[in-house]
């Protein structure tokens, strides 16, 4: 079984592992963090695209590499968004997407297809099923940090389903490190969306 696992490793660097199992764990403790909606999403968050960003680069995985990318850009703009203050309230509290968010989500998501495949027929990447798998998560997760950086509870929903399409693609690509990983994501954003429905049902002046 342990062989099954990892076998792949075998033909990795030391350094690559190392690299893959950091950025592992600084990517669950990101997770947890926005789990509590504690500001730590995102300097723990920034630490594992980062690493993931090299990794992905070297890898050869664009969509992937290009998920990342954005994940490190927009940690940044929602940590500032999460920082800001009027009054002493928070400006950006948790909250439900609005008609016109919807809107501008959906179509963040159709430009992020569009760019992923030509990206991906610019550089003959189209050969596996997880490709186009790869187009379609990519599309999710840009809309999910969206969301998160907004603070909007609807972020959770996107995370959980774009989790449970990446255990498997993670797994085929060979990166068990990074697929196990997932499976936790998932089961962590089940339980943010609870913990942020509870804290929007507590602050109904929040909707």
């Amino acid at each position: 079984m342990i062989h099954y696992l990892f076998h792949q490793y075998s033909n990795y660097t030391t350094i690559a592992i190392f690299l893959e199992i950091t950025a592992v764990v600084f990517g669950l403790l990101s997770v947890w963090f926005a789990k509590k909606d504690n500001i730590l999403v995102f300097p723990t968050g920034i630490i594992s695209t980062f690493i993931y960003v090299y990794l992905l680069w070297k890898w050869e995985l664009l969509g992937d590499m290009m998920i990342n990318a954005y994940y490190l850009l927009m940690s940044v703009y929602g940590w500032f968004l999460w920082t800001r203050k009027r009054n002493n309230k928070t400006v950006y509290p948790i909250t439900k997407m609005t008609k016109k968010e919807v809107v501008k989500a959906f179509v963040i998501f159709v430009l992020t297809l569009l760019f992923v495949v030509f990206i991906y027929i610019y550089f003959n990447k189209f050969t596996t099923l997880t490709s186009y798998l790869d187009t379609f998560v990519t599309g999710l997760f840009f809309v999910g940090m969206w969301l998160m950086a907004k603070r909007k509870i609807e972020n959770w929903v996107l995370w959980i389903i774009g989790d449970l399409f990446s255990i498997p693609m993670y797994f085929v690509k060979g990166y068990t490190f990074t697929s196990l990983q997932y499976i936790l994501f998932t089961i962590i954003a089940f339980y943010g969306y609870k913990e942020w429905k509870n804290i929007l049902n507590n602050n109904p002046h929040q909707f």
